[in-house]
């Protein structure tokens, strides 16, 4: 689908939580999806979402979790450019993203994986989601790729929400979550403007097929 404006929505935190709380009252499972450029805030707004409508309305299921294993990346070359589309199990999102579209009372409960940043790892079967939670948000970086497995998992969202905001802003705020999780600051720098920014790239030229272009007036940090 492709229906947002060239021009993002200006929109406050309220505005959002009202959004998504409507998305929920439907009565049959959505998935809501989040996505915008590394940096953007994206896993700020879904736990602000998450936190608001409360455990009983809303989970949070983030692609992040099928990162593929460092040791994996490693074999297959591709550690330095952990976050590219080809460091992420992406059949196995969209898998995932079916067995949770199409979740009922015969299957209770669906464990997710999570990704923990301070280890650099996903850890399996970390998230517990409930057939009687009307909405799983999903964020992350491809949401909106037309290559691979990435559309069918477009598919099963109801709607993709694509976060904008300020270039600057979003580098300095890069920079302090590498150094912050480790990363020498000229180790840090390197990384935000280097592997990053290829990627805010290819995310930045889908955001025309998001449903909603979104500019916080109140940004999250």
């Amino acid at each position: 689908m492709e229906t947002s404006t060239a021009h993002p929505e200006s929109m406050d935190p309220a505005e959002l939580i009202q959004r998504a709380r409507n998305l929920a009252r439907s009565g049959t499972r959505r998935i809501l999806g989040i996505t915008g450029a590394p940096g953007s805030g994206k896993s700020t707004v879904a736990r602000l979402l998450v936190e608001a409508l409360g455990p009983d309305t809303a989970v949070l299921v983030p692609m992040d979790g099928f990162h593929l294993a460092n040791s994996l990346l490693k074999d297959l070359g591709r550690q330095q450019r952990k976050g590219a589309p080809d460091t992420f199990d992406d059949g196995g999102y969209a898998a995932l993203l079916a067995r949770l579209h199409g979740q009922s009372a015969e299957e209770p409960q669906i464990y997710a994986p999570d990704f923990r940043r301070e280890l650099e790892e996903s850890i399996g079967s970390a998230l517990p989601v409930r057939a009687t939670v009307p909405l799983v948000i999903t964020e992350g970086n491809y949401l909106l790729l037309q290559e691979g497995h990435w559309p069918h998992a477009r598919t099963l969202m109801d709607e993709v929400w694509y976060l904008d905001i300020d270039d600057a802003v979003r580098r300095e705020r890069l920079i302090r979550r590498h150094a912050e999780f480790g990363r020498t600051p000229d180790e840090a720098r390197a990384w935000a403007l280097g592997s990053d920014e290829a990627n805010a790239r290819l995310i930045t030229s889908h955001a025309h097929r998001a449903d909603h272009r979104i500019r916080l007036d109140a940004r999250p940090a």
